[in-house]
């Protein structure tokens, strides 16, 4: 699957849970989504977008990329 694709469902998904009030559970419901429902593949391809320099430039959200940082520990697969 193509980076830029991945960057934009995982926009989608930030951007529904960043209406949320609580700011905690949006960023752990964000990291909890992509650990359920995408493979491992996926959740590589998407960390390594956060780790590339000038993460936002690859077109990740604030909120996504502090929801994966925070939980990049379940994220990453084993």
């Amino acid at each position: 699957m193509e980076t830029e694709h991945l960057v934009t469902m995982a926009n989608q998904i930030g951007a529904f849970y960043e209406t949320m009030p609580d700011r905690k559970k949006a960023l752990d419901d964000i990291a909890d989504h992509i650990r359920k429902f995408w493979d491992p593949r996926m959740r590589r391809a998407l960390l390594a977008c956060v780790d590339a320099p000038g993460a936002p430039e690859h077109g990740l959200t604030p909120i996504l990329i502090e929801a994966l940082r925070l939980n990049r520990n379940s994220l990453e697969p084993h």
